[in-house]
């Protein structure tokens, strides 16, 4: 009786919040809190905050993969939750915030629906297909990986204040497009986030447009 109950102890599913606790998912929730910005940023017309909402939405992104290969007392299960967490995250990070972008930024007019709907449904097929065959040959992505569109995107925004207006929004739009169009191609790209050296690269963009649209808002 007693070794009965002590596998069903054993085998208790966790709490659904306890894995709050985990540090790579509190990361990936910064991403999303991030994210969450960079959205109402957009819809708000404050658009130099919602491209530093982006890039930091990228860095928490990187994070969480870095801190979760170093931690050893993870389980398979915590791994599990942690990558669905991660995609789920990714969906509104690199699909709904630049679909939004672009409507805020074409005044919601219909047209804009179409890039739009594109956009967010190159990300969803992006990621469904990398969920189900990950890298090709273990090393590179099939299709531009996700976290490119935003990281390409707050720099294409630096032209927002050189060109027009009107001019701009015909750029964001193919530019969105365009993206979205390389998410589902068939082009082999390397996975950037495991490479230390990009880490840092990466560390030093989002610093660099942080202090460069940080000081469009002052």
């Amino acid at each position: 009786m007693s070794t009965k109950n002590e596998k069903s102890v054993k085998m208790k599913q966790p709490s659904i919040l306890s894995y709050v606790k985990d540090l790579p998912n509190l990361l990936s929730l910064s991403g999303l809190a991030c994210t969450v910005l960079a959205i109402y940023f957009s819809i708000t017309g404050l658009y130099a905050a919602a491209m530093i909402g982006m890039v930091w939405a990228v860095a928490f992104d990187w994070a969480d993969g870095l801190v979760a290969r170093k931690l050893k007392d993870r389980t398979p299960t915590d791994a599990q939750f942690g990558g669905q967490l991660d995609v789920l995250i990714d969906i509104v990070s690199y699909g709904v915030t630049p679909a939004i972008l672009l409507l805020s930024y074409g005044d919601f007019a219909p047209i804009y629906l179409i890039g739009a709907f594109v956009m967010m449904a190159a990300a969803a097929i992006r990621l469904s297909y990398f969920s189900t065959y990950g890298l090709a040959g273990g090393t590179k992505y099939t299709g531009l990986a996700l976290d490119n569109n935003s990281l390409i995107l707050v720099s294409v925004f630096l032209l927002e204040g050189i060109v027009s207006h009107e001019v701009f929004t015909i750029i964001l739009y193919i530019s969105g497009v365009g993206l979205a169009i390389l998410n589902v191609s068939e082009i082999k790209t390397p996975k950037l986030s495991g490479n230390p050296r990009n880490v840092y690269l990466l560390g030093a963009y989002t610093l660099g447009i942080t202090v460069i649209y940080g000081l469009q808002l002052l």
